[in-house]
């Protein structure tokens, strides 16, 4: 869709609300807590990744079975795991020669869960 001129999704004035300022000043995000949060998505910004914490939105699950499961690598697929665990969104546990993943808490189940509600619900209303 071809945006008219006169349909600019920016102000056509210079108009300053000090209300609106003063209101929010000292309240917005820390510029590194907006940063580490950047991390936090841009680690989520990739199909494989999406892929993997879904599967571990359903049970805990060996990288082995992860692998088979998602038609990767096991190294392939424990260098996404690494990404993940870095931005602490999974965890893991060793069972013998077993390494055994699972999401790190229920924000990171929660953020997916709303992620995907959110993306299904604009889907069925197009």
């Amino acid at each position: 869709m071809i945006a008219k001129e006169n349909d600019s999704p920016i102000c056509d004035t210079v108009c300053i609300h000090p209300e609106v300022i003063n209101n929010f000043d000292n309240k917005l995000i820390l510029h590194e807590q907006a940063e580490d949060l950047a991390e936090l998505f841009k680690s989520l910004a990739d199909p494989t990744r999406v892929r993997i914490i879904d599967a571990l939105a359903k049970a805990e699950l060996c990288v082995c079975d992860l692998a088979e499961l998602l038609n990767l690598s096991q190294s392939a697929t424990s260098h996404q795991l690494r990404v993940l665990r870095g931005n602490k969104l999974v965890k893991y546990r060793r069972e013998g020669k077993m390494v055994y993943y699972a999401l790190d808490d229920e924000h990171v189940l929660g953020l997916y869960s709303q992620g995907l509600e959110h993306i299904n619900e604009h889907t069925t209303t197009k």
